[in-house]
């Protein structure tokens, strides 16, 4: 099935977490739509958005550094004379390290809370006040199921983290509706990313697959297809809300 067709031209817009993954693909689709484009990782620019050419402007470096992050999305804005969309997609899944809060270490729980929470928070601090310079300005940030449900084999920074980003959305999405900025997540299920690399065999992914109630695993572009409809103007009455983009998994 095609993805849906959206004009994001003559839009500025801001990717986090868009060296691979949901956030790579964000970043494409957006730039594909029209919009100027600020990606950014810690990790080194694809050669994907090499290719999208002046679209988009790729700035590599620590979004849990604050004077990084202010200087990144200043200069976005320099660069386009308006900043329209933020999407915090920036995240870590540590398999192993991160678990339950009764056996784990701390310091883990720490930098995940980091890297998964305070990054989206310096980023929206930095970017409101340039969205409030433009008409219709949108927030999607990237959350999980997995902070509605329980798991057997928690990974309990990576949930706690992610729901405290969805509490964090819903403040955002009533400080700033005054301004005209809406706020709102998306919360994936099964995804095939780079994140999910135990998924390394058609057997295990067959079976993740059969879990699913649509019985396929999610990819990038579909969490991206939900991403730019909540950042377009098809979503303008929507703010405050999680999406939940799992092919049915919570249902069960």
């Amino acid at each position: 099935m095609p993805a849906p067709s959206y004009d994001f031209s003559k839009r500025a817009a801001i990717v986090t977490g868009a060296g691979g993954g949901m956030g790579e693909a964000i970043a494409l689709a957006l730039a594909k739509a029209g919009a100027a484009v600020t990606a950014i990782d810690v990790k080194p620019c694809p050669d994907s958005l090499k290719a999208a050419g002046s679209l988009i402007a790729y700035a590599q470096g620590d979004l849990r550094d604050a004077a990084f992050v202010e200087q990144t999305v200043a200069a976005a804005y320099e660069r386009s004379g308006r900043l329209d969309y933020l999407a915090n997609v920036a995240g870590v899944l540590w398999f192993g390290r991160d678990k339950s809060l009764l056996d784990m270490n701390l310091e883990v729980w720490d930098e995940v809370m980091d890297i998964n929470l305070k990054s989206m928070v310096l980023t929206s601090r930095a970017a409101a006040p340039f969205m409030r310079k433009s008409k219709g300005s949108a927030m999607v940030h990237f959350s999980t199921i997995q902070w509605m449900r329980g798991d057997l084999k928690p990974q309990d920074a990576y949930q706690a983290s992610k729901a405290a980003v969805s509490a964090m959305s819903r403040s955002l999405a009533m400080q700033l509706a005054a301004d005209g900025i809406r706020s709102n997540c998306v919360c994936p299920g099964p995804t095939l990313t780079p994140l999910q690399a135990r998924w390394d065999t058609d057997e295990i992914r067959r079976q993740v697959a059969d879990f699913v109630p649509l019985k396929r695993i999610g990819t990038a572009d579909d969490m991206a297809n939900a991403a730019l409809f909540l950042l377009s103007d098809g979503a303008g009455f929507i703010t405050g809300v999680d999406l939940v983009v799992d092919g049915g998994v919570l249902l069960h």
